[in-house]
């Protein structure tokens, strides 16, 4: 009825001002206008000029595929200092506990198949006892973890349910530009499903996201609030770009920077989960490395201040293996240039276990690309113990060296000896904490947790301990 009202006055008008081929022109125009508004509500747009129209139909689209999570978890009772100590036991049974309460959490998810594979944050989900994921018409499935990983922020759901369920498809990441059109659909400070719209402001952001999440991310202006983690951030076709993780903001509210975890490293959480596996994997690069700098190129006399120079490599990295040393650059994996070890890894990730990748780096002047296995962490069948009663350091809790414990405390790949995994009593007393290196026991050294207990064993009266802390080398020395 509007469009008949518009159409009669305007033809109205220009019968009575108009004349001939003038009249048929405007005709042709008003035609093309009205034409365009009907086609913005029966179709998704597809052109910068159709999406300012209308975003209700790429909403109608993409809202069913995103869902709203509740999450409940058990914060432990914190436990007494003195609870192990049999002496101390009784005396401050109630010292220090607290009641064991409910923690809940709110946000948003995003459905990746039909057969009810969610991914959401681990922020929101991780620990979680009881899990309510809530559809877009209304309905509630509970829902299950079945992997997660804290470093990445991500965890992915397997809904309790048979139906077929309306899913979004990934985007490829390398893809995505700036300055592109973007929504983000979430459910902030638990309101409801809320729709806001924006751009994609920055690619490869590494290091600068807040909360839990570490690694590569997409920056988006799109209004993002607590309760938008997990949800989903879209392109104008309705594909998935990447997973709201986090925002900057001295407030707690949206400053207008936000970042997501880019689709691609999303694909190979679902990939992933679908194989069985309950903690994500990475490829394992047994090196470290840092960015070029200024400083650095210009002494190295390189024409552009990009990529990663090696800085330690383990003996049994791949990348050692195909001839790479210390002090060469890497610049390039799979032919896309790579600027920090944060994004270094993120290509391996997104490339997935039991791949190869090409790997392009500077060597003694000259550009070489070598095919580098990505491959898992190695696992040796080292021991660990927690010491018995018997020993004067009961409790303590110690594990001989792997390259886990190396990559986790960043100790050098050469390092030797053994990692203190919990101090107990005794040692916690004495000044040991969790994550140092002990090397020496009572002047002899340590490296197997047989040279340990027989270590311990020879102490008497005096003794003393060698750790290494954050690369010091600290001596503490007691007596019995």
């Amino acid at each position: 009825m509007l469009f008949k009202s518009i159409l009669s006055v305007s033809l109205n008008t220009v019968y009575v001002n108009l004349h001939g081929k003038k009249m048929i022109r405007i005709l042709i125009l008003i035609f093309f206008c009205i034409s365009s508004i009907a086609f913005a509500k029966d179709t998704v747009p597809k052109s910068e000029i159709e999406i300012k129209l209308s975003f209700v139909p790429l909403v109608k689209q993409a809202a069913p595929a995103v869902v709203n999570i509740y999450a409940k978890r058990i914060i432990e009772e914190r436990r007494s200092p003195f609870s192990r100590d049999p002496f101390f036991r009784d005396f401050f049974r109630n010292f220090g506990q607290l009641q064991p309460r409910v923690q809940n959490s709110l946000g948003s998810g995003v459905i990746l198949s039909a057969d009810g594979y969610v991914v959401s944050n681990y922020h929101v989900v991780g620990g979680a006892t009881d899990i309510r994921v809530v559809l877009h018409d209304g309905r509630e499935i509970s829902g299950n973890v079945i992997l997660s990983d804290q470093e990445s922020d991500l965890a992915v759901l397997k809904l309790n349910s048979d139906e077929v369920l309306p899913y979004l498809e990934l985007r490829k990441s390398d893809t995505v530009e700036v300055g592109e059109l973007v929504l983000a659909i979430g459910n902030p400070f638990g309101v409801g499903q809320t729709v806001t719209n924006g751009i994609i402001s920055g690619l490869a952001r590494t290091g600068i996201a807040s909360g839990s999440a570490k690694g590569y991310f997409l920056q988006t202006d799109a209004p993002i609030n607590p309760g938008n983690s997990g949800g989903a951030l879209i392109d104008i076709s309705g594909a998935l770009v990447g997973v709201n993780t986090s925002i900057l903001s001295r407030s707690g509210g949206s400053n207008g920077i936000g970042f997501a975890i880019p689709a691609d490293l999303v694909g190979q959480f679902l990939i992933q989960a679908k194989e069985g596996r309950i903690n994500f994997v990475r490829p394992w690069a047994g090196m470290r490395g840092q960015p070029i700098n200024f400083e650095m190129a210009a002494s190295l006399n390189l024409p552009a201040m990009s990529g990663m120079i090696v800085s330690e490599l383990h003996e049994l990295s791949p990348f050692s293996k195909v001839g790479i040393k210390v002090g060469d650059i890497i610049t390039k994996v799979d032919g896309l240039d790579i600027n920090s070890p944060a994004e270094m890894l993120y290509r391996m990730s997104v490339a997935g276990i039991g791949t190869k990748v090409d790997i392009s780096y500077l060597s003694k002047g000259l550009t070489r690309t070598k095919k580098v296995d990505l491959v898992e962490m190695p696992n040796s069948n080292v021991k660990d113990i927690i010491l018995s009663p018997s020993l004067i350091f009961s409790d303590l809790h110690i594990s001989e060296m792997t390259p886990e414990f190396q990559s986790k405390f960043g100790l050098p790949f050469s390092s030797k000896g053994l990692i203190v995994l919990d101090t107990g009593i005794i040692a916690g007393r004495l000044g040991l904490r969790s994550g140092d290196l002990l090397q020496e026991i009572n002047g002899k050294s340590v490296e197997t947790i047989e040279d340990a207990i027989s270590a311990i064993g020879s102490i008497k009266n005096n003794g003393s301990i060698v750790i290494s802390r954050s690369g010091r080398r600290i001596a503490l020395r007691f007596r019995l």
